[in-house]
């Protein structure tokens, strides 16, 4: 590429190489840890992966410069950023581009985004995205002849496909190990899974599926909070056995139970969708909070997170709708949710009443940065957004000050709640997913299911009653699903509809 003129095979070659050299260290690294690298099979697929990556990436960027050189050194430099970009997370937070990475990465707002701001980051745009975009764009390309490019293009697919054909023996690791292995090879990682996005994402956006026509059983006054945490683990508090008090208020709490549950995705999208819909699916159903407001309940939304899938009600609150006219430190954090909730309810004229709080309080990577500042019990934190830099007793420090904020938020609004004597009250509180704390290597949370940890799938349920409102059929040790959350609303607000799964309601 340094040449002043340079063939469009031997620039092909040799971006494909500089692609390769710089991009796939971790590919190649989970290859060696999966297979025996020393037996004839392990070599002949290193081999085999080695040769197609070169020769398939050479054969595309060979078509697309062929074509145009303008457009290929156009992609070609958007590639090399990206997969410069994706390099930093990678070997920062040891995560997976794959679909439910770049689902993450759509649905992520400015504020989230901007939080995994570091000099590191730049550094790797810089050494591994900028500078090969330059002498990318420097080099003097020459144009081959149709004639030889279609003698080359036909070999290259000849060999192509004889390779797949050699290699018939070991599709089978390969189709085993395809989703990890297409989650590192750089720049198809994020190609094809943002195709995928958009494809499931297309599905998911068709009219949403109405559920049938429910009936309020009664007239008695009746508040359900659903509290829907972001990135809280059940092993970080001390409700679940956890050894530092990160539970100091709710645990000194009456009518408070906690409840094993299970996250059914690693990622706030699927997680808060799991919650809210009546049972695990594919299709887009009428959500609880779209349920009950068709059905003449009161609803409330209010969030300072994301993900959450279509709301179709009157009073939805977002954070910048929320922070408009606050004043006060608290109008930077959490507590803001609970800013004129009570006057809220009060003005309601309806008798059954759902409030859903969406937080934020426990996603990373700047854990340090989600709670005021009298909330940090735990010292010394982490203070980079570059975990991997931090002890780990900074970085579960940092964390477990989220858990100690979160327990003051759910203590106020229980207090609040306590307060409107007119009302049968519940609050429940359910995580979207767990978080990984440098376990394994891994950092924060996106894992597919099938792959992650139990940090990343263990959740909290806490569930607190107001007196005399009702009792709960289960005990401390059976462990629930994000789907139990629907029905027991539900029951809880005497609604009765053909729907409700009275095997998945946690009320007697």
């Amino acid at each position: 590429m340094l040449k002043n003129n340079i063939k469009l095979s031997h620039f092909v070659l040799i971006a494909s190489l500089i692609n390769f050299l710089l991009y796939h260290f971790h590919f190649f690294k989970f290859v060696f840890n999966t297979l025996d690298y020393k037996s004839l099979s392990g070599i002949t697929i290193i081999v085999s992966l080695v040769i197609i990556m070169l020769v398939v990436n050479a054969f595309v960027l060979y078509l697309i410069f062929f074509l145009s050189r303008f457009v290929g050194k156009l992609l070609l430099v958007i590639f090399f950023i990206i997969n410069a970009i994706a390099l930093y997370f990678i070997n920062t937070y040891n995560v997976l581009i794959d679909i439910t990475m770049i689902g993450n990465v759509i649905n992520t707002d400015y504020e989230e985004a901007s939080s995994f701001f570091s000099w590191g980051l730049i550094m790797y745009l810089i050494l591994f995205g900028l500078i090969p975009s330059f002498f990318i764009i420097k080099a003097k390309i020459i144009k081959e002849s149709l004639k030889r490019f279609l003698i080359s293009f036909s070999l290259t697919l000849l060999f192509i496909i004889c390779m797949v054909f050699v290699n018939g023996g070991n599709w089978r690791w390969i189709d085993k190990n395809s989703t990890k292995l297409g989650a590192l090879a750089m720049p198809w990682s994020y190609i094809v899974n943002t195709s995928r996005y958009y494809i499931k994402k297309s599905k998911e956006n068709e009219k949403e599926i109405l559920l049938p026509n429910a009936t309020i059983k009664d007239n008695e006054k009746s508040i359900a909070v659903l509290v829907i945490g972001e990135s809280a683990r059940s092993q970080n508090f001390s409700l679940y056995g956890y050894e530092k008090l990160t539970n100091p208020l709710l645990s000194k709490i009456e009518n408070l139970h906690s409840y094993k549950a299970t996250a059914c995705a690693t990622y706030t999208t699927a997680g808060v969708k799991c919650i809210l819909e009546h049972e695990s699916t594919n299709k887009l159903y009428e959500i609880l909070p779209n349920y009950l407001h068709r059905n003449n309940v009161e609803v409330i939304w209010k969030t300072t997170n994301w993900g959450e899938p279509p709301i179709h009600i009157k009073n939805f609150y977002n954070k910048t709708e929320l922070r408009k006219d606050c004043e006060g430190e608290e109008c930077n954090y959490d507590e803001i949710l609970l800013k004129g909730l009570q006057e809220q309810i009060l003005a309601s004229k309806k008798d059954k009443i759902l409030i859903v709080l969406h937080t934020s309080t426990s996603h990373g990577p700047s854990y340090n940065t989600k709670y005021p500042s009298r909330f940090e019990n735990f010292k010394p934190v982490c203070n980079s957004v570059e975990l991997g830099e931090c002890t780990s007793e900074e970085l579960i420090n940092a964390y477990d000050n989220t858990i100690v904020y979160t327990d003051y938020i759910l203590s106020s609004l229980i207090e609040n709640l306590k307060e409107l004597k007119d009302y049968n009250s519940m609050m429940m509180f359910v995580s979207d997913h767990g978080e990984s704390l440098g376990e394994n290597n891994l950092y924060m949370h996106g894992i597919p299911v099938a792959f992650a940890p139990k940090e990343q799938l263990e959740i909290p349920f806490i569930v607190w009653m107001s007196d005399n409102s009702k009792q709960l059929k289960y005990n401390k040790t059976e462990t629930l699903s994000q789907n139990h959350v629907f029905h027991s609303v539900l029951n809880f607000l005497a609604i009765e509809s053909p729907i409700y799964d009275e095997s998945m309601n946690i009320f007697k």
